[in-house]
C-alpha cells in the first residue's frame, strides 16, 4: 500500500499538467493490466457453479453425479404420476404413497440400499477416504474422513460409537424430525413437514428448511428416506427426490443434490468388557450447497466437532425421554416399519468396484497457498467476488479467505 500511495504522490508533485497526466497513465496502465490479468486467469480457473450462476439455469447446466444412485427423472415423472399423493395443507397430515411394490420405484429403492452397503463395506470403487478427524468424550468416540470426487461436492464418512445405546433407539432418534427440533440439538433445522408416507414400508418424503449463516441464504431440502434391517444392522438411506406439491421458490434456495445415509448396528463397548453394549453409527453425507467447495471444506473441518458435540447430549435426552414413557412421534413410528433383507441378498446388491483404503492425515501438510501460485489466488478471488454479487460482505469473506491463502505462515 505504501508503494501505491508513494507513486501516486509523486505523479502529483509534477509541475506541469501534461508530466501529471503522464504520471498517472504510467501509474494505472500496470494496475489495470494486472486486474485484467488476475481476472482472465482466475476467470479460466473459475469453479463449476459460477459458470452456472452467471449462465442461470434456464440453460442445460445440470451436472453428472455418478455417485448419487437414484432414478432418472423421466422414471421418477412416471413412477410419481401412478403414485402422486398431494399433502393436505388444510390438517397438515401426510398423504400416504400406494404402491403395490412396497415403494420400490417411487423414491427410495433397492438399488439405493446395495450403493449404501457398498459405502460401509467401501467397494464403492472410489477414491481413498482421507481422515479428517478423531475425537472422543467419556461415552462417544468419532472418526471422520473425506475425498475429493472426480465431479461433485466433497464426499463425508464418519464412524460414531455410542456408549450404552441400543441400535433402535439411535434408528429413531436420527429419524425423529419431532425431538430433532423440540430437543434443539440440531439447531439448523427450523422447519420439517412430512409430505407423503407409506405406511408398508415405512418410506417418507419429507420438507426441510435449515438455517444458514446471516450472509447466506436459507437452505430447502425435498428428502426421500426409508429403512432397511439386515442381520441387526439398519441401513437408513435419505436422498434429495423431487415433489411437485413443493414449488421451486427463489428463498429458500433448495437443494437438488443430496445425500446422507447411515448404517446402525450394536458393536463391542469401548471399555473392552467384550459386551456388545455400544452402537455404531457409520455416516456418509455429501450436498452441493451452493456454496465454494474449497469454502464450504473449511467451514466443514472448522464447524465439525462442536456440530457432533451436540449429537451425544441430545440422544441422552431421547433415551431419557423414551424412558419416561414419552409417546413416539409420528417420525420415529415410521422408522420401525422397516424393510428386512437376507445378508445374502445384500451382498447381490453389493456389486462393488473393489476395495477401498483410509489413510492418516500427515501430521503437517504443504499450506494451499504454496501449492497455488499467489496471483493465481487473487485473480480467482476478484473473479469470484465479482461473479457473486451478493452485496461487500460475502465479497469481503471470499477476498479474505483468498489473502489468507495466499498468505500462509502469517
Amino acid at each position: 500500500m505504501g508503494l501505491v500511495f508513494g507513486s501516486l504522490v509523486e505523479a502529483l508533485r509534477q509541475p506541469t499538467i501534461g508530466g501529471v497526466v503522464a504520471e498517472l497513465v504510467l501509474f494505472s496502465v500496470p494496475v489495470w493490466l494486472a486486474l485484467f490479468v488476475g481476472l482472465l486467469v482466475g476467470w479460466a480457473w473459475r469453479p463449476r457453479w459460477a459458470a452456472d450462476l452467471v449462465c442461470g439455469e434456464k440453460g442445460n447446466s445440470r451436472r453428472d453425479y455418478p455417485q448419487l444412485r437414484s432414478s432418472s427423472s423421466s422414471e421418477f415423472s412416471s413412477g410419481l404420476e401412478s403414485h402422486k399423493a398431494q399433502a393436505d395443507e388444510s390438517t397438515g397430515k401426510a398423504t400416504s404413497i400406494s404402491s403395490e411394490d412396497g415403494g420400490d420405484g417411487f423414491s427410495v429403492t433397492r438399488e439405493d440400499l446395495g450403493y449404501l452397503s457398498q459405502l460401509v463395506e467401501m467397494t464403492d470403487g472410489g477414491r481413498e477416504w482421507i481422515q479428517m478427524m478423531d475425537k472422543s468424550l467419556p461415552t462417544m468416540s468419532y472418526k471422520a474422513w473425506r475425498r475429493d470426487p472426480e465431479t461433485g461436492p466433497p464426499q463425508y464418512r464418519s464412524r460414531t460409537i455410542f456408549e450404552d445405546a441400543a441400535p433402535e433407539t439411535v434408528r429413531d432418534f436420527f429419524w425423529d424430525d419431532e425431538f430433532r427440533m423440540k430437543a434443539k440439538w440440531d439447531d439448523m433445522l427450523i422447519y420439517h413437514k412430512t409430505l407423503e408416507e407409506c405406511p408398508k414400508t415405512g418410506t417418507m418424503i419429507v420438507h426441510w428448511v435449515r438455517k444458514f449463516p446471516f450472509f447466506c441464504s436459507d437452505r430447502e431440502y425435498i428428502i426421500g428416506r426409508r429403512i432397511w434391517k439386515s442381520d441387526g444392522a439398519y441401513y437408513c438411506v435419505t436422498k434429495s427426490v423431487k415433489n411437485q406439491s413443493i414449488p421451486r421458490k427463489g428463498k429458500p434456495r433448495r437443494v437438488d443434490l443430496y445425500y446422507s445415509s447411515w448404517c446402525i448396528r450394536a458393536v463391542e463397548s469401548m471399555r473392552g468388557d467384550g459386551q456388545r453394549t455400544a452402537c455404531e453409527v457409520l455416516l456418509f453425507h455429501y450436498e452441493d450447497m451452493g456454496i465454494p467447495w474449497e469454502i464450504a471444506k473449511l467451514g466443514v473441518r472448522q464447524g465439525m466437532w462442536g456440530c457432533v458435540k451436540k449429537v451425544e447430549p441430545g440422544l441422552r435426552a431421547y433415551q431419557a425421554a423414551r424412558a419416561a414413557g414419552e409417546p413416539l412421534s409420528p417420525s420415529a413410528l415410521l422408522a420401525q416399519i422397516t424393510t428386512k433383507v437376507s445378508a445374502d441378498e445384500l451382498n447381490s446388491l453389493d456389486g462393488g468396484n473393489g476395495e477401498l483404503v483410509e489413510s492418516q492425515l500427515p501430521e503437517k501438510t504443504q499450506p494451499l497457498g504454496k501449492a497455488i501460485p499467489r496471483f493465481l489466488v487473487i485473480g480467482g478471488a476478484i473473479a469470484l467476488a465479482c461473479t457473486l454479487d451478493r452485496g461487500l460482505l460475502t465479497k469481503a469473506l471470499v477476498c479474505g479467505i483468498a489473502r489468507k491463502f495466499a498468505r500462509p505462515g502469517r
